[in-house]
């Protein structure tokens, strides 16, 4: 079977395409804490815009990454869960929250409570990712 790319067959450059910009990764590391709703995503601390969050949601829908499920009909409202596909970038933002930590002295990662843990918790990898 051929596949079609839309630049070049380099892996690294058609991930890119899917999560290569500032906002993507940030939307992904939000459903691995354990957010699913719209207004959960939007109070995270890095303030994404609600057009920039629909249009993120929407390619990571397209790419099989993140599905939808309605929890209220009237008005249709929506959670978003990581896919398999989705499931399988937990290791690769374990590995840049590692990296982060290391050069950005200060820094804390996420828990999934909203709390933040500290480099020195960072080891502790059952209370984040």
């Amino acid at each position: 079977m051929l596949t079609m790319f839309a630049r070049s067959s380099c892996p690294i450059t058609n991930a890119l395409d899917i999560f290569g910009d500032k906002w993507t990764l940030l939307v992904i590391r939000d459903l691995v804490l354990g957010k699913k709703r719209y207004l959960e995503f939007t109070s995270s601390p890095e303030k994404i815009a609600s057009n920039i969050l629909a249009d993120r949601l929407e390619r990571l829908q397209a790419s099989d990454i993140v599905t939808r499920h309605a929890y209220q009909h009237n008005p249709v409202r929506y959670e978003y869960v990581l896919t398999n596909k989705g499931e399988s970038l937990r290791p690769i933002l374990k590995t840049i929250a590692s990296w982060g930590l290391e050069h950005f002295p200060g820094t804390m990662v996420f828990a999934q409570s909203g709390n933040t843990k500290h480099r020195q918790n960072y080891d502790d990898s059952k209370n984040w990712f």
